[in-house]
């Protein structure tokens, strides 16, 4: 993350920001992390993206932005893409699979595979369980302030489903 935070233009990282972060201040913030550049915390990153803002929201201003570089250098979403269908294949005749995610890019792209692999009539070889995902309980949210993001969606393998190859 040093490394794109250090070397990568004003574009690359707006753009990096804006599309795993969702970052709707995505070229200020780039533009004032290459202008305060060197970089060498995540404390002096954390208040370049904090000067970008005026005003303070409930969630820190950098939440976005240390989630964007943590999808970027992981390639998370490719990951996800690349082992959701596996994980359909491997699936035996009635087997489960639930998936937690936790932000909106994780969710589309979960929601949109399990929902592509529904189908429609023959093609289908799963059903979905839930229509909309199960989110986590206000009870469970005040012992558990992380599960408030926390989106569970689940399948379960049609009997005899054609394979994937």
């Amino acid at each position: 993350a040093g490394e794109i935070v250090n070397t990568a233009n004003e574009a690359q990282l707006a753009s990096i920001l804006r599309e795993f972060g969702e970052e709707r201040k995505s070229r200020q913030i780039a533009k004032n992390i290459v202008t305060k550049r060197p970089i060498h915390t995540t404390d002096q990153l954390a208040a370049i993206v904090a000067s970008s803002y005026r005003f303070r929201s409930r969630i820190h201003p950098a939440t976005k932005t240390f989630q964007a570089l943590r999808i970027a250098v992981n390639d998370e979403l490719a990951q996800l893409a690349s082992s959701l269908p596996l994980m359909l294949q491997l699936l035996t005749p009635s087997g489960r699979l639930a998936i937690i995610s936790f932000h909106s890019l994780e969710d589309r792209l979960v929601k949109q595979t399990l929902k592509d692999a529904a189908g429609q009539g023959y093609e289908a070889e799963v059903y979905l369980l839930n229509k909309k995902p199960i989110t986590a309980h206000p009870d469970e949210i005040v012992l558990n302030p992380r599960a408030r993001s926390a989106k569970l969606r689940a399948v379960a393998k049609i009997k005899n489903a054609p394979k994937i190859s």
